[in-house]
């Protein structure tokens, strides 16, 4: 006991001894590790927003955005982007490792690794972490989406996801935003392949825009209106609470 003693009390000499500028960056890198597993609790309620849409609004850039809640949004859509960003979303808890193995085999470094993340691993990067891809955010968006998908339904994962993630190329965030401007109407009433071409955009709005869509955005769509057909229940436990 005396030992186990003298070992904390070195310890604390150490840190009392840490150079301030040092010892203030150190808790500040512990408060932002810690402060979204905090948070998550709090996202089961309100209308967060996403660290993009917050540097936008601090740089004096455009967002475009009016939060609904997935009872309001085409289920035909909450399907096609299940299929489209990750079809066993009802089936993991937050990370799919089988498609984290098949995107590292598949790239032959970090700059061409593609897919892998889930939808909470997105909900993750989009409420907490940054855009730019690096193996830091990911060591920080995978436990983060655990704790993500055990704090939440999947329903709720789902509906903060549609809700910041980005669908147009000028600040239209939310789905909402983003259907008015692909096809001037509400989510709520998106045909099944208008539902597929909003989530073909996902990957890149800047690029893919669903309102000047060209025949590579609308060959994925029919693609992913004919995954949908054949994977009815893959959005299943959105029926229900966690």
């Amino acid at each position: 006991m005396a030992r186990a003693n003298r070992q904390g009390l070195t310890k604390n000499l150490r840190l009392a001894h840490m150079p301030r500028p040092l010892l203030y960056a150190a808790v500040a890198v512990l408060v932002l590790v810690i402060a979204p597993y905090v948070l998550v609790p709090f996202y089961a309620f309100g209308r967060p927003v996403s660290t993009v849409m917050l540097w936008r609004e601090l740089t004096g850039q455009r967002v475009e955005r009016s939060y609904v809640p997935l009872s309001s949004i085409s289920p035909r859509l909450s399907l096609a982007v299940i299929i489209a960003e990750d079809g066993r979303f009802c089936g993991h808890y937050g990370v799919d490792l089988t498609e984290i193995r098949d995107a590292i085999e598949d790239a032959d470094s970090l700059a061409d690794l593609r897919g892998g993340s889930t939808i909470t691993q997105q909900v993750a990067k989009n409420l907490f972490l940054w855009p730019a891809r690096s193996y830091l955010r990911k060591a920080l968006e995978f436990p983060l989406a655990l704790w993500i998908d055990l704090v939440l339904s999947k329903r709720r994962i789902l509906e903060l996801y549609l809700n910041v993630a980005e669908w147009g190329p000028d600040g239209e965030f939310g789905v909402e935003a983003g259907s008015r401007y692909a096809f001037g109407k509400s989510a709520r009433d998106l045909s099944r392949y208008q539902a597929a071409l909003l989530a073909a955009v996902l990957p890149n709005p800047a690029d893919r825009d669903a309102h000047r869509r060209g025949p590579g955005l609308r060959r994925l769509a029919g693609l992913y209106v004919a995954r949908a057909a054949r994977s009815p229940g893959a959005d299943n436990c959105l029926a229900k609470s966690k």
